[in-house]
């Protein structure tokens, strides 16, 4: 009995995920237009430097090569304890995804000129590594500018309502 109330929580509760990297410069240079979950194929010790936490997605990015997706730029770092079975840290690897995913994704991404941009990388509850990978267009200088200026002027008001509070 003990071991089917492990198997399967309690309803109420949320499926734990644990955070590996996230690109919070994306934000900040690209309009998000849409997102999908998606699989990464890796190996074993890129799996263990992950983790660890060792990412960096600053300078990935995602490009369609015969028909499949690839994360190009992704920063895994060596696995120490690897030694000679290590993998290579800038190499690119292979996004899995269902066709009609791909096929709709990656075809709006060529079509309309817009970039696919991994948002942030996680384990979720089954212990599997997943990209998140949005669809994106790069704002503008003066887009950003807005952006900021608004956050700062928000900044300025909650300010003002907690001296007064």
């Amino acid at each position: 009995m003990a071991k089917a109330d492990k198997k399967h929580p309690a309803k109420g509760k949320e499926p734990e995920v644990r955070l590996v990297s996230e690109n919070r410069k994306a934000r900040h240079r690209f309009e998000i237009l849409d997102t999908l979950e998606c699989g990464i194929q890796l190996t074993g010790s890129e799996v263990k430097s992950l983790r660890d936490g060792k990412l960096s997605l600053d300078e990935a990015y995602a490009r369609v090569k015969d028909n499949e997706v690839w994360l190009v730029g992704a920063d895994i770092a060596e696995y120490p304890q690897a030694t000679l079975w290590n993998h290579a840290p800038k190499r690119p690897r292979k996004l899995l995804l269902r066709r009609e995913e791909r096929s709709k994704f990656a075809g709006q991404a060529h079509e309309k000129g817009l970039t696919l941009v991994p948002l942030k990388v996680y384990f979720n509850a089954r212990g599997l590594a997943k990209v998140l990978l949005g669809l994106c267009r790069g704002k503008k200088l003066h887009d950003k500018r807005e952006v900021l200026k608004k956050a700062d002027s928000k900044r300025e008001i909650d300010r003002a309502m907690r001296k007064k509070s």
